[in-house]
Parts: structure tokens; sequence; C-alpha cells
């Protein structure tokens, strides 16, 4: 099961400005914004030490707005990666080159891991056995050390080295953009495959295309429909007790938490849905459920690692999907141009890029 945790309100401060001369619409946004930024490093902040804690407090030549990750390594330099930089921190949060910034130490791990299991880590074994942890609002936090094993399964980990925090993104209407590609003539959503490689932005485009498709787009002719998802790693929903942290629309039910096969099965029989929405698709077990959820009508909607239709069909799990024709649509994204660069729109029936 996934692992989440109260959501805490930051209040941004209020900024006085010593200047007599009157704020501009610029120079207020600019306040609005540097507080926003402010406010939401405090909030990442909490789940770290002292040290780094202290440090995430103090930055200012980068805003959270543009990080994507949080890298800690055992003897290594502090590390925020944005779309297009690998910036190195030193005490101060500033950034320098990576021999004056701050090495991170094992108890800052320790310590790390502490806050984000409530000091039971035995409590979250499962997560560690799939190296990460979910915490609230869908940021994932990947996990690395020595592998512990039974039956030459991994069990859990130890001596953890790193831990590298994946900052979450909503960004709404992006998925208006490729809807239009994904309906058929009759208006009918197909099934749908997003692919990409990590860090490009499948799961931020299929949350929001879970958001359209659950409301309904009327200019087109689109209505709202029944969708199912099976948010195993908590990521697109970001659930605490109960609640989803984003909006996936009016006609969306999440199921947080639960392996993708058990839950599509759990979903087409408790749920009803039109749509069954998932991450990451790629275990032979997931296919099988896949295949069973199809015989009911239900329409699929989801992603998977790969770079290009090619790579794709070089995967088994994803070549016989592909191979039985199950996908109508493959969308193909990259960093190109920055995360969620569409590179393609694919109907598979055809064969023809749209």
């Amino acid at each position: 099961m996934s692992l989440h945790y109260t959501l805490s309100v930051v209040q941004a401060p209020k900024v006085k400005l010593n200047s007599t001369e009157p704020m501009t619409s610029q120079t207020e946004g600019s306040l609005c914004r540097s507080d926003q930024s402010a406010a939401l490093w405090a909030d990442m902040a909490r789940w770290f030490g002292p040290e780094v804690r202290s440090i995430l407090d103090k930055i200012k030549a980068v805003t959270f707005q543009e990080v994507e990750e949080l890298r800690l390594r055992v003897g290594q330099p502090l590390l925020v990666r944005t779309s297009d930089q690998d910036l190195f921190l030193n005490s101060e949060g500033e950034i320098t080159n990576p021999n004056k910034a701050y090495f991170v130490k094992r108890e800052d791990l320790v310590c790390a891991l502490e806050r984000m299991t409530h000091s039971s880590v035995y409590a979250v074994e499962e997560d560690l056995r799939q190296g990460f942890l979910t915490l609230p609002g869908g940021n994932r936090v990947g996990v690395t050390g020595e592998a512990i094993l039974q039956h030459g399964k991994i069990q859990t980990l130890k001596h953890i080295s790193s831990l590298n925090l994946r900052i979450a993104r909503d960004i709404l209407g992006r998925g208006l953009k490729i809807l239009p590609l994904l309906l058929g003539a009759d208006g009918t959503f197909g099934h749908t495959l997003l692919i990409s490689p990590p860090r490009a932005g499948k799961t931020t485009l299929l949350r929001d295309l879970i958001r359209l498709i659950s409301n309904g787009v009327p200019q087109l002719g689109l209505v709202g429909l029944t969708v199912g998802v099976v948010d195993e790693r908590g990521e697109l929903a970001g659930m605490w007790q109960g609640v989803p942290t984003y909006n996936l629309g009016y006609r969306t039910d999440v199921l947080d938490g639960c392996p993708k096969a058990s839950g599509m099965n759990m979903m087409v029989r408790s749920m009803a849905p039109q749509v069954i929405a998932m991450d990451e698709l790629g275990h032979s077990d997931d296919v099988t459920a896949l295949m069973d959820a199809l015989r009911t009508g239900v329409r699929i909607l989801s992603t998977a690692h790969a770079s290009s239709l090619e790579e794709a069909q070089n995967r088994p799990t994803l070549a016989h999907l592909l191979e039985q024709g199950v996908f109508e649509r493959l969308v193909v994204l990259s960093r190109k141009n920055g995360p969620g660069t569409v590179e393609g729109v694919y109907d598979l029936k055809t064969g023809r890029i749209l």
C-alpha cells in the first residue's frame, strides 16, 4: 500500500516594501511568485532533518516551481534538478560547484526516512520492496540501498544510500491539445497508450486526460464518462484518507495503493467504469487483467515506459498488446522542448501519424 500523510497548509508570509514608490502589477506578481516559492520550499523541507531543512529554507536562486527532483546521495553533494540543469547547493542554500556544495550525510537520509515513514519503516516494507515511497500530493521518493533477498525476491532495503524526491505537477488543460486526436469518427474515446522515457510528463498528461474524460468536453462532443483509476503508486490522485489531492473529475472513482492487476478486476466488478486509467503498465499480470477487462467493453487509458513506438514493440508485454491491436491510439512524449513535448500521435489501426 502506498504511503500518505496529512497535507500541511503553509501560509505565505506578507511582504512589506520599504520603498515609497507605488507597487506595479509586475512587482506584485514577482513578489507573489517569490512568496509562493518560499512557502512551497518550506512545505517540502518538513520531510528532512535539521541540516537539509535549513538549506531548503534558505533557497532563493531557484524557485520551487522550476524544480523536478531533489536528490540526496550519501557522501555526495546535495542536488536539485530542473528541466534543463543539475544544481548543487551549499549549506547557505546557494548554487555552487559540486566541490563546495553541502555533502549529504547518512544521518540526513535516516532523518528523512523517519519523517517520511512516521518512524515506522516496517510499515512501508511493501513500498520499499518496489523501491519507492509516495508522499502527500503524489510526490514520489525513489529509494536505493542494500537489497534484502528471500528466495531470490527482494523483501526490503536496508542501509539506504540514495533518495530521489520527484515533484508531482498538476498542469490543467494540457490534454485538450491531443484529446481530439484520441476520439473516433463517432466521438468515442479510443483505447490509448501514452509512452515516454522518465521525466517526460506522461503522468501529468494522464492526470489531465482523466479529468477531461470524466467531466466531458462539450465542444468536442464528448460527454462525461465514468472513469475508474487504479492508482497503484498513489501518484495520480494523491489520496489522503480517501480524498484525492488532485481533481480527477466529477465521475472518477479511485482505487488507491492496489496492484493494477487486482485493481482492474475490482473496478470492473464493483464500479462499472466506462474507462479504466492506470499509470506505468508493464507487468505480465497487468496485461492478463487488462485483456479480461476489455471483454467487458471498458475503454483503456494507460502509460508505459518507452521512448518510441519501436522501443515499445521491443518490450515483451507491450509488444503483445500492440500485436493484438488492443490500443487504437499511441501518444509519444519526450523532453525535446521541455516535459510533455508531443512527438507524435499514432492511429494504430491505420498506421498514420495524426
